[in-house]
This record gives structure tokens, C-alpha cells and sequence, in this order.
């Protein structure tokens, strides 16, 4: 999901007080935190439930919670409506694609490829609807993440390794998904919507188009312990506070803080995959994953100047 796991642009007026810069921070770590959980938690729904079931699941009741709670008008023309549209349905696209990937190559190479993914076609998109060209750390960053994710499929194919080609595709899809409602959401809010109404529209709208989903997969997991959980569990904690805390920390920490802190999100789905679920990589997908990690850290480097911060979702 994460988070993914928007993106949006904020000036900073004034130095914070180092007491909430360490709160800020604290913060922002506690989200990315939040989202590496996904994967795995998602591994612990009943057995037999659809991996698409249990995000959207929690996409369900987490959206709807984000929408209610929303204040503000997230757009005011036509134009802007049109725009939430494509976002709720990128939104709702996540859970369909990085769920299944989890379910078919592993929570710690689902999520790196999601991660190392999302900046790839944010800077191709952002390029092709804009003609802004990426910078260079963009540029830099590419080739690496496209490198990484070439050694993992061999790495699996080689070294019997859990990576299957299917599940890198549909991990990348989640990235893609990732990557359109990111960047729709840093338009409106830099255009001056207000950031809790513009997340509460497109994951609102994203609950709606993912109810038939859990419909047709059959509801019934949910009334089992576990499946309620799992559940509340994705919609409470890793969406609503998640979003909330992340919101807090951009407030009160510096943006090239707050793109380093949630670095630590593939860190936790990595670690929970060999420590919990007994996930098992070969040597060459290994280094594929270090690789992709290295393309997330250029782009989380800070540039001269730079007073931009980067939002994620799951």
C-alpha cells in the first residue's frame, strides 16, 4: 500500500523550536513505520481470502473514515473534479495490484519494487503532462531502479528465489497507482486545496470503486476474528493515523527529513518478511533489492534550495 506510503509543496515561514522538530520527525517515522506493516499484516487474513480482498478491505473502511473526517472543498471546477476522478481510481488500483504482489513474490520485494517504482513513472508522467523535465537526480536514480528490479526476476529465476515476473508486474502496477494519485493530489494542493480534503475525495471515491470488489469475493473472511483485525487494522492504522501523523510531521520537520525518514518503510517490510514470514531471497535478488533501495536513496538526497516534501500512502 503503501502508501504507499501525495505529494505536496510547503513553504516554511519560520525555524521550528528543536523540540518539535524532534516531534515532526518522530512522527513521520511512526507513519512509514505504519505502512511497512502492510504487507505482512495482510499475509495474517484467514486462510483462502483473496490478497485484492483484504486491501480493499481496508481501503473500504479507511477511505470512507478519511472522507468523513475531511474538512474543506478539495476542488472547485470542472476541471479539478475530473482530476479527484483519476485519482480515486488510481487509488483504488493500489490495493488490486500490491496486495496479489505481496501474496505471490513476498511482502520485502513487493514493496521495494512499489517503492523503487513510484518515482520512476512520477517523473514520466510528471514530464509527460507538464514538459517539465526531472531532474537529475531523477535521471540518476532511473537506470537503478530499472537495474534492481531486472537482477530481482533473474535473481528468482536463478536462485529459486520467491520473486515471480507476474508479481514484480503487479507490484510495479501498484507503484504506477501509486504514482498517478501522488501526483494529482500535489497538483490540487498546490493549487491551494486543502490537503485532508483532497486525500478524504480520492480515498473516499477509491472505498466506493473497491466495495464490489470485496462484494464478489465474498465478505464472510470478515466476520472471522482475524479478518476483522486485519482489517481495522489497515483502515485505522495504516491509513487514517498513518496519514495523520505524516500530516503533523510535514508541519513540524524539514522536507528532506521527512523524504529520508520514510526510507524506513522498505526497511520494516524487509525485516518483517525474513523475521515473521520466513521469506527467503537468493544472493542475485538481494542485490537487486539493494539496488532499488540506492535509487530511493538518490532521490530522497537533499538538493540546495529545496523546500519540497514528498507525501506517502498506502
Amino acid at each position: 500500500m503503501p502508501n504507499h506510503s501525495a505529494v505536496t509543496a510547503a513553504r516554511r515561514t519560520a525555524v521550528q523550536p528543536r523540540s518539535s522538530r524532534v516531534g515532526g520527525s518522530l512522527a513521520i517515522l511512526t507513519a512509514a513505520t505504519l505502512w511497512g506493516t502492510t504487507g505482512t499484516v495482510a499475509t495474517q487474513a484467514p486462510s483462502g481470502t483473496p490478497a485484492a480482498a483484504t486491501g480493499s478491505a481496508g481501503l473500504l473502511l479507511g477511505g470512507l473514515l478519511l472522507y468523513v473526517t475531511a474538512r474543506g472543498v478539495p476542488a472547485r471546477t470542472r476541471r479539478e473534479r475530473w482530476q479527484l476522478a483519476l485519482g480515486a481510481v488510481a487509488v483504488a488500483g493500489y490495493p488490486l495490484t500490491f496486495y496479489p504482489a505481496v501474496q505471490r513474490t513476498g511482502v520485502a520485494v513487493a514493496t521495494v519494487i512499489a517503492l523503487g517504482c513510484a518515482p520512476v513513472f512520477a517523473g514520466v508522467l510528471g514530464w509527460a503532462t507538464t514538459r517539465t523535465r526531472p531532474d537529475t537526480r531523477w535521471m540518476l536514480a532511473t537506470p537503478a531502479a530499472v537495474t534492481g528490479c531486472t537482477v530481482l526476476v533473474l535473481g528468482s529465476t536463478t536462485g529459486g528465489g520467491v520473486v515471480d515476473p507476474l508479481g514484480v508486474l503487479l507490484a510495479a502496477g501498484g507503484g504506477l497507482a501509486y504514482a498517478c494519485y501522488a501526483l494529482i493530489g500535489g497538483r490540487l494542493i498546490a493549487a491551494g486545496r486543502p490537503a485532508g480534503a483532497v486525500m478524504g475525495a480520492m480515498f473516499g471515491g477509491g472505498a466506493l470503486l473497491v466495495l464490489p470488489v470485496v462484494l464478489a469475493t465474498g465478505p464472510s473472511w470478515l466476520l472471522a476474528p482475524r479478518g476483522t483485525a486485519v482489517a481495522i487494522y489497515l483502515a485505522l492504522c495504516t491509513t487514517v493515523l498513518a496519514y495523520r501523523l505524516f500530516a503533523y510531521g510535514l508541519r513540524h520537520t524539514t522536507s528532506q527529513a521527512a523524504t529520508t525518514l520514510t526510507l524506513v518503510e522498505p526497511a520494516v517490510a524487509a525485516l518483517l518478511g525474513v523475521v515473521v514470514l520466513h521469506e527467503r531471497l537468493s544472493v542475485l535478488s538481494r542485490c537487486g533489492m539493494a539496488v532499488l533501495v540506492l535509487a530511493l536513496v538518490i532521490l530522497a538526497a537533499p538538493t540546495r534550495g529545496s523546500n519540497r516534501a514528498v507525501t506517502r500512502r498506502r
